[in-house]
């Protein structure tokens, strides 16, 4: 043990060294760091929520929507295959968690029942009195489709957050239908909470220019079409242009594979240009081609933001929306079609916003306790072991450096309770130290040599290092794995010096030693 291979020797200098390059980014201004070269270490230390500052927000899913869509489907499902069939039905329509539709044809119901039980497996068809039969989906179905549109409305929400440069958000699934999302950092908490207000749902349809939109308004909408407000046009009593729509969905938003805000090269202004997958350009083509010099409406989330006319087929796949758009909002729009479309509509539940301040006073008692922590040690260690105590000082210096680096190294957020895993950190590292001394001086007191008692004692001591801290990287692991947030960040910084300690201590401390028992070559040692 006393022996040092010279590899080692440039290991451990070289982790060192590695660890004070990856730490010093820390030490300069956000502008400083981004201003380095490419080749240098720039990252820093990723502040959690506590720390920087920012928004919480709990968003609830409306899986009733989800739930609604589906049956509304069956309907139109329903409604086809009893034409077909020529059976004769009315009072068709959804009913609660179900599908309801009566025969009036008694002989007909039988073969009406094999029809709608055929067209979905997740449904539990039944008869009731009057001829009625009921649809209803099974308990397993509404759980599956809840936990799929939540799953969704959580990969969805990610992509729009991730648009928006925020490092290091929490997007978390809380309880059956509700998302955690912690924002830190943000300084413009508003336009998050607009870019996941929006379903940003999208669809081409033609506009219907045969029956009147008047009529429309007086409440004689026709069965094929829908009546849509404008997303910004107003009519001359400041109220929104309505619209009658063909409710046949042209091409779907769901092909849309692109979606970048740019300029109109004519007029100069802000506009979003977007490109379909293959499927969707076919269907984008042939409705173009088929429909020239017709109005051709954009619907988003139920309004119609642009119905421009078609003046020729688009056959490439592509196309630009314009709407009187600034150019934030035409950045939000690419961003939110980009992202796709929300399952469901959400509500904010929760909203809370933490100012940077308590984040500077959490860092600043943060730092206080450390340096509190670490002088004790310090004097701790150099009045108990002296010589030895001050090496064990600078590997736990050293120690705290590769926290740092490493920290911001693998971009781990550092929370207030993550503070407290690296002050707990400063108390542990030095046990492993402590074990192996108390070794060493029991070695000196049976009577062996400096360099025996050196070597018995390190080798010796090893064992009972590994198994402590193994045991606590254990603990570690456990809290990473089943906790969150906060709990998650203590984790991750114990964890983090507890690898660092062991290296420090075994590695470190022992080059240190094992230099200087080679240059002086003391009879007694000093501990």
């Amino acid at each position: 043990m006393v022996y040092f291979a010279k590899w080692k020797i440039i290991t451990v200098l070289a982790v060192c060294g590695l660890g004070l390059l990856f730490v010093a980014p820390n030490f300069l201004s956000a502008k400083q760091a981004a201003s380095l070269p490419d080749w240098l270490p720039h990252r820093q230390i990723s502040l959690g929520l506590d720390l920087q500052g920012g928004s919480h927000l709990l968003l609830e899913v409306k899986v009733s929507t989800v739930i609604k869509e589906r049956l509304e489907a069956l309907v139109d499902s329903v409604r086809v295959e009893l034409r077909k069939a020529r059976i004769f039905y009315r009072g068709l329509g959804v009913s609660g968690n179900a599908v309801t539709v009566g025969i009036k044809d008694a002989g007909k119901l039988e073969e009406a029942m094999g029809l709608v039980k055929a067209l979905d497996p997740d449904t539990a068809p039944e008869f009731a009195e009057g001829g009625v039969i009921i649809l209803p989906l099974t308990d397993k179905a509404m759980r599956d489709r809840i936990a799929a549109a939540v799953e969704q409305s959580i990969e969805i929400v990610r992509r729009r957050i991730d648009e928006t440069g925020v490092r290091e958000p929490t997007i978390q699934r809380q309880g059956v239908d509700r998302i955690l999302v912690q924002l830190p950092g943000v300084d413009d908490p508003e336009r998050v909470k607009r870019l996941l207000g929006k379903t940003a749902k999208m669809a081409f349809h033609m506009v219907d220019e045969v029956n009147s939109v008047a009529k429309a308004e007086a409440g004689r909408v026709p069965p094929s079409s829908m009546l849509l407000p404008s997303a910004d046009e107003k009519m001359g009593d400041g109220r929104a242009r309505k619209y009658l729509i063909k409710k046949k969905v042209m091409v779907s938003g769901d092909t849309l594979i692109d979606s970048q805000p740019s300029f109109d090269s004519r007029s100069n202004e802000p506009i979003v240009t977007f490109r379909f997958d293959s499927n969707g350009a076919k269907r984008f083509g042939k409705a173009t081609r088929e429909n020239v010099n017709k109005l051709f409406a954009i619907i988003l989330d139920g309004k119609v933001i642009s119905a421009p006319v078609i003046r020729e087929p688009i056959l490439g796949g592509s196309g630009q929306i314009s709407g009187n758009f600034s150019v934030r909002e035409a950045q939000d729009l690419a961003l939110l079609l980009r992202a796709g479309a929300l399952p469901a509509p959400l509500t904010i539940l929760e909203e809370r916003t933490v100012g940077p301040g308590l984040g500077a006073d959490s860092i600043a008692a943060g730092k206080v306790a450390s340096m509190i922590g670490m002088v004790l040690v310090v004097v701790f260690m150099i009045v108990v072991y002296g010589r030895f105590g001050a090496m064990a000082d600078v590997a736990l210096l050293a120690n705290i450096i590769l926290i740092g680096g490493a920290l911001s190294l693998l971009q781990a957020t550092l929370t207030l309770p993550g503070i407290a895993g690296v002050v707990l950190t400063i108390g542990m590292a030095v046990d492993a130290n402590v074990l192996i001394f108390e070794r060493i001086r029991e070695e000196v007191r049976a009577g062996r040599t400096p360099i025996s008692a050196i070597d018995v004692g390190y080798s010796r001591a090893i064992k009972t290092i590994i198994d402590a801290n193994v045991t606590t990287l254990i603990a570690a692991v456990i809290l990473y794995q089943f906790g969150s947030g906060p709990i998650r960040g203590f984790a991750v910084t114990l964890a983090i010096g507890i690898a660092s300690s062991m290296f420090t201590a075994v590695m470190l401390t022992r080059l240190l030693v094992v230099t200087w028992l080679k240059r002086t070559r003391p009879e007694e040692l000093p501990i």
